[in-house]
């Protein structure tokens, strides 16, 4: 066993994580991700392995996908991806708007924008990276977990973990933009069919947004039955007015010859490597066919991309571009002045319900991947609320929403318009590509066995595609591509300086803490008064004696009849089946250790749990008592982290949820011990 005292920011899954949160975060119990037994471990080492997405075997027949399932795809997994032909063929015109048109600009931007569709979207995510699922569920850090299961050394567990990292955080940047640049680029629309309402994009664009969070306590159980529904239509509109087009231009379909690319590139160079930066937006969201796989499945994703959505965008790509071709006074416009003048006021209004659905998706992805990176140790705990009875997915996130809002709401007051805000949105996609890209490298590499140089070859041409799309992204770092850089960098050092600080916390523990092996031992030859009742205490290492009960021991001097030593761990997957959830160990007469396993994507709940081992241990909620150590932190006078991470840290460890709302203890029925903590 590794010593726990070597090890820093990056040990956070070992072969079996185990996240522990405690009340105040007490020294002698922190949060803290810990190796489990070498049995535990056996999850994340190869003892059982996860399911993938490629489990049914070839050859056997797929049943399709029905109806309402490929409604809520449509609702769900395309908002975001979907409502790029509002923006991202206007920003990629707009580098060319002081220029002669002769029709390589449109031909060829149409090719990129096709084979980024093909390449990125349908090749790398749905066919290749799709393939790699956790129990089912997919996404950034789900990608991480499998990419850290199969690392071979220390230093290998460290990249993935710094690229899982970092993709977490560009996704917090996307679920900033998104809103704002959606719904300004759909609103804008009013000045096409209204030029005078022009003075009140603005205006109507803040009050949509602040509705939208507003009401995000509410859930997305009953706003979702209607997102599919809308989706669809929204999807055969724009694929309708853009055949519309192409009937009248049907040369432009030869823009799908990636020649055209190559001509556009040759002509303009430079300019060229610019306009990727604009060109990317049209993939934007593609990591939401993976990050929402758990929902669906990915052959529904497959099936309603491959035969409903593509077609749907290319067609209204091309339309944009047709249109174009035949009246180039379109250029400041072309998505709204597709359709004929009666239709583009309704066009607005159904271009805002499809970017308020496109922000949801957004919005409640991130909520999970806030859930997910306090269940890995990463963020002190918050307040997570279930908006479904009937979905354990659907959570809501009060302290994250409130992030959200403030930054989306001052992103549209800085920038003013989709145009400017494009410069800022493409940073945060590409660089979530990138991560995805290496994670993608080691999983098919070692989970899959696919040879090195298959890997590298494949992989390695999309991180080169991904990576210069992030490059052409970098140029406008001015403009206002800072802003997802700036996140990112926030982020990560809340993220780092959480972790390094349980650390620390974990170090005093080990120090001061006494293994309970010897305590037990001892227990029958002292003296020690035991009372009737049921007394929980919460630990971290469940090889050790709490610091709660050597409290309540040494002022109370007393031991209650029943006592059970609980641990919560998180393992290295999305859900833990019900008869893995308990493990029950007798160690003494009326001793028992309890282990609680919650998969990264759970909400833990410990009476309830407790209540459900009433078949091994006898457990009555009514006369259970909860032991949690309650910390006051300070600084110490020799601190080991720099001065400003030792006040982010402490201002993160006084502000976090209580384990009396996170684990869902009745507040009547705990008892808090308080020790002074210098760090």
């Amino acid at each position: 066993m590794r010593n726990p005292r070597t090890t820093s920011l990056f040990r956070v899954l070992g072969r079996q994580t185990s996240l522990t949160y405690r009340g105040h975060q007490s020294a002698g119990e922190p949060d803290q991700c810990q190796a489990g037994t070498p049995h535990e471990r056996s999850a994340l080492s190869g003892g059982t392995r996860p399911r993938m997405s490629t489990s049914a075997a070839v050859g056997v027949r797929r049943r399709a996908p029905a109806l309402g399932v490929l409604l809520g795809v449509l609702g769900v997994v395309y908002g975001d991806i979907g409502t790029s032909p509002l923006y991202a063929f206007k920003t990629s015109l707009q580098f060319f708007s002081d220029k002669s048109f002769d029709g390589v600009e449109v031909f060829g931007l149409l090719s990129l924008i096709f084979w980024s569709l093909v390449l990125i979207v349908t090749v790398k995510y749905v066919i290749l990276v799709m393939r790699a699922d956790n129990q089912g569920e997919g996404g950034i850090l789900a990608l991480m977990a499998l990419a850290y299961r199969v690392s071979v050394s220390d230093r290998m567990r460290r990249v993935v973990l710094a690229f899982g990292i970092a993709g977490a955080c560009l996704f917090f940047g996307d679920g900033v933009i998104t809103p704002a640049i959606s719904v300004l680029s759909a609103v804008e629309g009013l000045e096409v069919s209204a030029p005078g309402l022009k003075d009140v994009i603005l205006p109507i664009s803040v009050v949509v947004i602040t509705l939208l969070f507003a009401f995000q306590y509410r859930g997305t159980h009953t706003v979702g039955r209607v997102f599919g529904p809308v989706m669809a239509v929204w999807f055969v509109v724009i694929g309708l007015l853009g055949l519309i087009q192409i009937v009248r231009e049907p040369v432009i379909v030869l823009a799908v010859s990636p020649g055209y690319a190559v001509a556009l590139c040759a002509k303009y160079k430079a300019m060229a490597f610019l306009v990727l930066g604009a060109v990317v937006l049209c993939v934007t969201g593609a990591e939401a066919l993976y990050a929402d796989m758990g929902h669906f499945g990915a052959y529904p994703i497959r099936v309603s991309w491959s035969f409903f959505v593509l077609p749907c965008l290319v067609l209204n790509y091309f339309g944009q571009g047709a249109l174009i071709l035949s009246h180039p006074a379109a250029l400041n416009n072309p998505f709204f002045l597709l359709g004929p003048v009666w239709f583009r006021l309704p066009f607005v209004v159904l271009a805002t319900a499809a970017t308020v659905i496109a922000s949801q998706s957004v919005i409640s992805g991130a909520y999970s991947v806030a859930r997910q990176c306090m269940q890995l140790g990463f963020l002190p705990r918050m307040t997570v609320r279930h908006t479904s009875n009937v979905e354990a997915g659907q959570i809501y996130v009060p302290q994250v929403n409130m992030f959200l809002a403030i930054g989306v709401l001052g992103l549209v007051l800085a920038f003013k318009s989709s145009n400017s805000l494009a410069s800022a949105y493409g940073i945060a996609v590409t660089g979530t590509f990138l991560c995805t890209a290496m994670l993608a490298m080691a999983v098919f590499r070692r989970h899959f066995h696919w040879h090195r140089t298959l890997s590298l070859c494949v992989f390695g041409s999309f991180f080169l595609i991904d990576a210069t799309f992030f490059a052409a992204n970098t140029l406008k770092v001015v403009e206002g591509g800072w802003v997802p850089l700036a996140l990112g960098v926030a982020l990560i050092a809340i993220m780092t300086t959480w972790k390094r600080g349980r650390d620390l916390l974990l170090e005093r523990w080990q120090h001061d803490s006494m293994p309970l092996a010897p305590f037990l031992a001892r227990l029958p030859q002292s003296r020690t008064i035991r009372v009737p009742g049921l007394a929980v205490f919460l630990t971290g290492q469940p090889d050790y004696v709490p610091t709660s009960l050597l409290h309540n021991l040494k002022h109370n001097k007393v031991l209650h009849e029943h006592v059970l030593f609980v641990t919560v761990q998180t393992a290295g997957e999305p859900e833990v089946s019900a008869d893995r959830r308990a493990e029950v160990t007798d160690l003494a007469p009326g001793v028992h250790r309890v282990i609680l396993r919650y998969g990264f994507m759970e909400s833990p709940n410990i009476p309830r749990a407790l209540e459900q081992l009433n078949g091994t241990i006898k457990f009555d909620p009514m006369q259970a008592s909860y032991f949690l150590g309650r910390d006051v932190l300070v600084p110490a006078m020799a601190p080991k982290m720099g001065w400003w991470r030792t006040w982010l840290f402490l201002l993160m460890a006084r502000n976090a949820v209580p384990a009396t709302e996170f684990f869902r203890i009745p507040s009547d029925r705990v008892v808090e011990v308080g020790v002074r903590v210098a760090i």
